[in-house]
């Protein structure tokens, strides 16, 4: 069985041992991949090389595909994140965030099933900010004709691949006028090439409301930068939380998959991480490894992966902070029992 190159970035906080925990049941899954270990983020500095090492950023240039943990952004001051850095050095200008309800994981909806699409490289997050006076700092919101239409049509293509039937914009077009109303003419006119999806424009402070209230009532979620970020995060406090959702970012002809919750120091090295959204994480990349390069051994691997950790979670078997008592290496266990 001929294998798939993967670059994996274990990070830094819980990182290691989610990873860790990850590649264990990926090879007990007969998963078609070799790992390349890299470092970012603080694992890097330690190793006296730089935040995002270059070596690092050829590795995934090469493979194509990338796994990567959890790295720890400092706030309001010291170094810029690992990941924005990434997603601008690699042009990986769409982030796929899936929210679905998991049965062993009771909220406050049991149906829910979202996929939010976020432009990556735009908006407030392109970091352009000033001290204006003594008084004042100013934070520009950067948007260009190329990357809204760029982020449109892929969300679009996307949705058609996905089988979904419905794609809303959340927006402040009624106030910014010029940058949101970029957004809206672009992702219009992608629309106007796949009239099968049903088309849907939502103020987003009126969306998010409705988000809270009625998830079903939304199928995938298009929206600039800032506003994915937050509605991402929001939207998996309908399922869990993020200890239970999976990330990725999509370039032209690459992939990053991730850890989208924080590296945790607090609980580094005690084996109270929960490894379940790397593990989703992992699971869709093995499924764009199917998509992308034909390898139906790839599909197989993640179609066992998902029964067996949807099986554990309803069998009760957890990490603590889903109300189970599992360390990360019994979840591991458990999941690779499940095979």
């Amino acid at each position: 069985m001929s294998s798939h190159e993967v670059v994996l970035i274990p990070g830094d906080g819980i990182g290691p041992e989610v990873s860790r925990a990850v590649q264990r049941i990926l090879e007990a899954a007969q998963a078609p991949v070799s790992w390349n270990e890299q470092q970012a983020g603080i694992a890097a500095l330690d190793s006296g090389d730089e935040l995002l090492p270059e070596s690092t950023v050829e590795a995934i240039k090469r493979t194509k595909l990338a796994l990567k943990g959890p790295c720890t952004t400092p706030v309001g001051e010291g170094f810029a994140s690992v990941n924005v850095q990434m997603r601008k050095q690699l042009n990986l200008y769409a982030a796929v965030r899936p929210i679905r309800s998991l049965a062993g994981v009771p909220t406050r909806f049991d149906d829910v099933n979202l996929i939010i699409i976020r432009e990556n490289t735009e908006g407030l997050y392109s970091g352009v900010e000033n001290q204006v006076t003594d008084d004042a700092v100013m934070s520009m919101k950067v948007a260009t004709h190329s990357g809204c239409r760029r982020i449109s049509e892929w969300a679009f293509r996307f949705a058609a691949q996905q089988d979904r039937q419905k794609i809303t914009v959340f927006h402040k077009a009624n106030i910014m006028k010029l940058t949101d109303g970029l957004f809206l003419r672009c992702a219009r006119a992608a629309h106007e090439s796949h009239q099968d999806i049903n088309y849907q424009e939502v103020i987003i402070d009126a969306g998010c409301m409705k988000l809270v209230q009625d998830p079903t009532a939304f199928d995938v979620l298009l929206l600039e930068n800032l506003y994915g970020d937050v509605v991402s995060d929001l939207a998996a406090g309908l399922v869990g939380g993020l200890g239970v959702v999976p990330g990725a970012n999509f370039g032209e002809d690459m992939a990053v998959f991730e850890a989208v919750h924080g590296s945790a120091p607090d609980i580094a090295g005690k084996g109270l991480a929960n490894p379940l959204a790397l593990l989703m994480s992992a699971k869709m990349m093995l499924r764009h490894i199917a998509n992308t390069r034909d390898d139906e051994a790839a599909g197989t691997a993640a179609d066992r992966i998902q029964a067996a950790y949807d099986k554990a979670l309803i069998e009760d078997q957890k990490t603590g902070d889903l109300g189970g008592g599992l360390s990360t290496e019994a979840f591991a266990d458990a999941v690779i029992e499940r095979l």
